[in-house]
C-alpha cells in the first residue's frame, strides 16, 4: 500500500508542479489553487509512507521521478527542449530510481 500512496503522491506533486507553471507567478487562481492543493496532498501522502518506508528511499523515489515526469510533461505539453546532456541526466536519475527499486533494500525500515 506504501508504493501506491508514493505513487498517488509523486502525481500529485508532478501535478502542482505543473500548475505553478500555468499558474503565471501565482496570478492566475484556478492554477494557483491546484498548486497548494496538489503539494499539499503530495506532502501528506509522502507523510504516510513514511510510517513504513525509509526517508531516503521515499524521498530519492518521490523526487527523481517528479523531475523526470516534469521534464516530459514540459517537453511534450509544454514546448520545452531538452538537449542530450538534460536527456543522459534524466536516464541516470531514471536508472537510480530502478536501482533503488531492484537492487537495494533501503526502502522499508
Amino acid at each position: 500500500m506504501a508504493y501506491v500512496l508514493l505513487a498517488l503522491a509523486i502525481v500529485s506533486e508532478v501535478t502542482a508542479t505543473t500548475a505553478l507553471k500555468l499558474s503565471d507567478g501565482f496570478t492566475r487562481v484556478a492554477p494557483s489553487a491546484v498548486v497548494v492543493l496538489g503539494y499539499g496532498i503530495s506532502f501528506y501522502l509522502l507523510s504516510i509512507c513514511l510510517r513504513t518506508m525509509n526517508v531516503g528511499f521515499v524521498y530519492a523515489i518521490w523526487a527523481g521521478a517528479g523531475i523526470a515526469l516534469i521534464a516530459l510533461i514540459g517537453v511534450v505539453a509544454l514546448g520545452e527542449r531538452v538537449d542530450a546532456a538534460g536527456l543522459l541526466g534524466l536516464g541516470l536519475i531514471i536508472a537510480g530510481i530502478v536501482v533503488l527499486n531492484v537492487f537495494s533494500r533501503m526502502g522499508h525500515g
